[in-house]
C-alpha cells in the first residue's frame, strides 16, 4: 500500500512550517513598536530641549491618535555649548506632509513615567519633506514634569495650605445666611458685568496695551519697593489707630454709604447745570484772580482800614432801617412803576440826541473848551469890576459884505469879500466822518464856504489829543 507524498502527509514538514510561522510571529510582535517591515513610512527628526524618560518605541500622536513611533534618540551638541535631544520619528504616510509650523511636545502618558510625543499640526501651506528636521523653536510649550508639579507641594506649602483652610473654615463658620445673601447679591453684579467685559474685550479698549503699561509702571516703581514697604508699615500703624474708632463711627459710615451713594446718584445729575455754570464763572474769574496778585498788598491795607469801619456798620445799619423802610414803601407805591416807565420812555427819547451830542465832548472836548473860554472871557478886571475882551475886525468892502444887510452871501469880487461860515460842523457824531471840524477846518482864501470844508480834519482838539 503506497502513502501520499504531499506536505500534509509529512509530519516533519508540517512541524518545520509551524516553527517558521511561530518565529515570524514572535519577530513581528517584538518589532511591532517600530512598525511593520516592508511598510512605507514618513520619517522626520525633531529637536527638543530634553528627552528625559523617553525611549525608543514610544508613541507619536496627533490629536490623541497614534500615527507613529520614536525610532531613535540622539544628543546634538551646539556651537554655544548647549545640548539638545534629536528624536527620529517614524510616522505613517497618511500624515505626510506636516505643516512647517507644527509644534512638538513630550507629554506624560501615565504617572509611572511613560511618555509619548505629541505633534500639533500647524496651518502653514508649506510642509516638511521626508527626512526634514523640526527646529527647537517649535518645541513649545515647555513641558511640565509630574515630579516638578508634585515638588511644588513641599512641607512649607502644605503647612500654609492647612493654615489657609483652617482660617477659611473659621471665617465661614456660622455665616451661612450672610453667604446666601452675598450670593444672591452677586446676580445683578454678574448681569451688569457682561457689558463691562464686552467693553474690556473690545479692540478699541486696547486692554493688552493697558496691561503692558501697568507692567512698565511696575518696573518704574520697583526701585522704590523699600519705600513702598515702609508705606505699608505706616499704614498698619494708621489702621491700628483707626481700630479704636472702627465701631461705631467707621461702621456707621460704611453702613450708611449705600444710601449716601444712592442720594448722590439722584442729586448729582441735577447739579450738573450748577457745576457747569460754576466752572464758567471760575474760568471768567481767572483774569481777575491774576490781577489780584498785584493788588494783594493794597487789598490787605484796605482790609486793615476797613475792619474798624465794619465794626461801626451795625450802628449805621440801625440808622438805615428807617430809610430802607421808606424806600420799601416808595417801591410798593403803585405810582412808582408808572413814573419809572415814563422815565424810561424819556431816556429812550433822549438816547438818539445824547448819542449825537456825546462825541462833541468825549471825542472833541468842545463842551469843556466852551466853559473854559466863557470863564476866561470875564476873568480880567479891576476893583470896579470885570470887563470883556474883544477886538474890532474891519469888514471887507464889496457887495453883500458882512458890514450890513445883504441879499446873498458875500462872494467877491475881491479876495477878502467871501463869507466863511459852518453852522453845523462835524463832531464825530453817528453818521459823520470821525473829525473835529470846528476850530480845525482850513481857511480857503478867495472862496465862499457856507458848509463843511473839503477833506477830513483831525479827530482831536486842545486838551483831548
Amino acid at each position: 500500500m503506497r502513502t501520499s507524498g504531499g506536505i500534509a502527509g509529512n509530519p516533519v514538514l508540517i512541524g518545520a512550517a509551524t516553527v517558521l510561522v511561530v518565529i515570524v510571529a514572535v519577530f513581528l510582535s517584538y518589532n511591532a513598536n517600530q512598525g511593520l517591515p516592508f511598510v512605507p513610512t514618513y520619517q522626520l527628526k525633531a529637536e527638543t530641549p530634553s528627552a528625559a524618560n523617553l525611549v525608543r518605541g514610544n508613541e507619536v500622536r496627533i490629536g490623541g491618535t497614534r500615527v507613529g513611533s520614536v525610532d531613535s534618540i540622539e544628543v546634538e551638541r551646539r556651537d554655544d555649548g548647549t545640548s539638545v535631544a534629536v528624536l527620529g520619528l517614524k510616522l505613517e504616510r497618511s500624515v505626510s506632509p506636516l505643516p512647517k509650523d507644527t509644534t512638538v511636545l513630550i507629554r506624560p502618558r501615565s504617572a509611572l513615567g511613560l511618555k509619548y510625543v505629541e505633534l500639533t499640526r500647524g496651518t502653514s501651506a508649506e510642509g516638511f519633506e521626508d527626512g526634514a528636521t523640526i527646529p527647537l523653536s517649535q518645541a513649545t510649550p515647555a513641558p511640565v514634569e509630574f515630579d516638578e508639579f508634585v515638588n511644588m507641594f513641599d512641607e512649607d506649602t502644605r503647612d500654609a495650605s492647612q493654615t489657609n483652610l483652617r482660617g477659611f473654615g473659621d471665617a465661614f463658620a456660622g455665616r451661612g445666611q450672610s453667604i446666601n445673601q452675598a450670593i444672591g447679591a452677586l446676580r445683578p453684579l454678574l448681569r451688569d458685568i457682561i457689558p463691562v467685559a464686552q467693553n474690556l474685550a473690545s479692540v478699541q479698549t486696547n486692554l493688552p496695551r493697558f496691561v503692558r503699561e501697568l507692567a512698565d509702571a511696575a518696573a518704574i516703581v520697583a526701585p522704590a519697593a523699600e519705600s513702598q514697604a515702609q508705606l505699608f508699615v505706616n499704614l498698619d500703624r494708621t489702621f491700628g489707630a483707626l481700630r479704636e474708632v472702627a465701631r461705631p463711627y467707621i461702621q456707621e459710615s460704611i453702613s450708611e454709604g449705600p444710601e449716601t451713594l444712592d442720594t448722590a446718584i439722584r442729586g448729582l445729575p441735577v447739579q450738573r447745570p450748577f457745576l457747569a455754570n460754576t466752572e464758567g464763572l471760575f474760568r471768567e474769574l481767572r483774569p481777575g484772580v491774576r490781577a489780584l496778585r498785584g493788588a494783594a498788598p493794597d487789598l490787605a491795607d484796605a482790609l486793615e482800614v476797613g475792619t474798624p469801619t465794619l465794626r461801626r456798620l451795625p450802628d449805621l445799619n440801625r440808622r438805615l432801617a428807617s430809610l430802607l423802610g421808606e424806600l420799601e414803601r416808595f417801591a410798593q407805591d403803585p405810582l412808582v412803576p408808572r413814573g419809572i416807565r415814563a422815565l424810561t420812555d424819556t431816556v429812550n427819547e433822549l438816547d438818539p440826541t445824547l448819542r449825537h451830542l456825546a462825541p462833541a465832548q468825549t471825542t472833541c472836548n468842545y463842551i469843556a473848551l466852551w466853559f473854559r473860554n466863557i470863564s476866561s472871557l470875564l476873568s480880567e478886571g479891576d476893583a470896579n469890576g470885570t470887563w470883556q475882551r474883544f477886538i474890532i475886525v474891519a469888514m471887507p468892502q464889496g457887495p453883500n459884505n458882512e458890514g450890513g444887510p445883504s441879499s446873498a452871501p458875500a462872494n467877491g469880487p475881491n479876495v477878502e469879500n467871501h463869507l466863511h461860515t459852518n453852522p453845523y460842523p462835524n463832531t464825530a457824531s453817528p453818521g459823520q466822518p470821525r473829525e473835529c471840524e470846528a476850530a480845525n477846518e482850513t481857511y480857503i482864501r478867495g472862496r465862499t464856504v457856507t458848509s463843511n470844508v473839503p477833506g477830513t480834519q483831525q479827530a482831536a482838539t486842545e486838551g483831548n489829543p
